[in-house]
Parts: structure tokens; sequence; C-alpha cells
């Protein structure tokens, strides 16, 4: 917000609208790695500057072999619920088969909702403009190529990198 002043008493704060948005997508379950398609997308459609890094556990939303089976933690999740509202029973989280059977479930919903696979997620902010990077660190780290990711995938770059991306007076960060 910018302020403009009348004369000695008043002031008027206008506001400028956002030009650039730059998420950062730090963990790789199904809903944080849909949380940030869902905001990068919303950004393109906006037409705002949208620039998207990928990075740590993050990375399995843009590696080509995880990106469609992503998970729900079903542990340690304390806004699980059961069918009809009740908490999901941590206990119950730590069978074989829960965590693959709610995951189903969630994108099964989520697919009713008409909302793509991240695949197509991806391709839909490349295509309306926005950028898609890899952490260079977190590549190197978990041994990932450029030949593991999306094709969507613009770079790998460096955290450095990427804040130089989103240098601007009207630019918003955000960690998810």
């Amino acid at each position: 917000m910018e302020t403009k002043k009348i004369d000695n008493k008043t002031e008027i704060k206008e506001k400028k609208p956002l030009e650039k948005v730059c998420l950062i997508c730090a963990k790789g379950s199904l809903e944080d790695v849909y949380a940030t398609l869902i905001m990068a997308n919303g950004a393109v459609m906006e037409g705002i500057e949208t620039n998207v890094f990928f990075t740590f556990f993050g990375l399995d939303g843009i590696t080509k072999k995880s990106m469609n089976t992503l998970h729900t933690a079903t542990t340690g999740n304390p806004s699980m619920r059961m069918p009809g509202g009740l908490p999901f029973p941590t206990m119950l989280g730590g069978l074989p088969g829960v965590e693959t059977a709610v995951s189903g479930m969630m994108r099964k919903q989520m697919e009713a909702l008409d909302m793509p696979p991240v695949d197509e997620f991806l391709e839909m902010i490349t295509a309306g403009g926005g950028r898609i990077f890899a952490c260079k660190l977190a590549v190197d780290m978990f041994k990932i190529t450029k030949e593991d990711m999306s094709e969507e995938v613009e770079d790998i770059i460096t955290i450095g990198q990427f804040y130089e991306l989103c240098d601007g007076d009207r630019t918003q960060i955000i960690f998810t």
C-alpha cells in the first residue's frame, strides 16, 4: 500500500495490486502439494506472475514416479477426520494399508471435484505462464536428476536464485 497526502492532516492509502507470487513447497503430502498447486494456478488465472520452488520432500510433487501417487499423512495429523467428523485415531493410521486407503479416498474426492492430477496441474500452471523450479540442494541430496522430474520443471536452481526471481515491490512469498 502506498500513502498519498491530500493535505497536512489527511492521508489516503492506495492499494496496489499484487504483481508477483513466489511459492515454496517443502512438504510432499497430497494436501501440501495440492495447496501449492491450487494457489499457483489461482495466481496464474488472476494474471499474477507466478514462480513455484519445490524443495526437500516437496520434490515428490514434481518427480515423475511419485507426483500422481502422493499420500496423506494418517498419523500425527490432528485435522484428520473419519466419515461423520469424528477424529481419526492415530493408532489406525499406523496399520498396514490405512494410509494407502485414505490417500485413495482423498484422490477420489478430489477427482469428484474435477481437480486434475498433479501432472496436469503443473501443465496448466506453465501453460498459463507460471514457472516451476526444483531446489538444487534437495535435488543433490536426494540424488534426483532433471530427467526424473516433470517436463514442466524449468530449471534446478539455488534458493538464492529463486529469491532473485521473487524481487519486486509487489511480490508475495508463500511457504507451504
